[in-house]
């Protein structure tokens, strides 16, 4: 694809976010199933295999990974098995759980329509479902150990310390 094809593709979006910015908004959602015996959290969404590429909402055909969905997966994958490994530390059985995260996103700041408009996730969601013989007061414990510990939540939380540099060959 070239420059051409590409402002050719998203020519039309950019024109109906114009036109109507709330068709730019969008939930990104990704689910796990959190397996405890193995302490790992199967991922019930994404593309296994596929390359990372365009959103539809920016001119992807809905075939390659979107990296928004990927990093909601890694924050569903992270708390998953966070929640596994707390529970086993607890002591509780988990009968079962689930781990869903919702990330808003308005497409108008990723395609330059509206400088107002934010690039990235303006809010993310994360709700655990569980279902364990353990009391309400337990749980919510079992919760706050979760977000504790997750390595991708509290990075998403306390934003790192992020440097971009370039390399190329001649600066070796």
């Amino acid at each position: 694809m070239n420059a051409d094809e590409l402002r050719h593709l998203q020519a039309p979006l950019k024109a109906r976010y114009k036109e109507d910015p709330t068709a730019a908004l969008a939930t990104l959602r990704s689910v796990g199933r959190v397996e405890q015996s193995t302490l790992t959290c199967v991922l019930e969404s994404g593309k296994p295999g596929v390359p990372a590429g365009l959103h539809p909402a920016v001119g992807g055909d809905g075939s390659a990974a979107c990296s928004g969905d990927m990093l909601l997966e890694a924050l569903v994958a992270c708390a998953g098995v966070t929640l596994a490994s707390v529970a086993t530390a607890m002591g509780i059985d988990l009968l079962g759980a689930k781990v869903v995260v919702e990330g808003e996103l308005d497409f108008r700041g990723t395609l330059g329509v509206s400088r107002e408009a934010p690039v990235g996730f303006t809010s993310l969601d994360c709700c655990f479902e569980i279902e364990a013989d353990a009391s309400v007061e337990k749980l919510h414990k079992l919760v706050e150990l979760t977000e504790r510990y997750c390595v991708i939540l509290q990075t998403l939380k306390h934003s790192p310390t992020l440097s971009l540099r370039i390399l190329t060959p001649n600066s070796k």
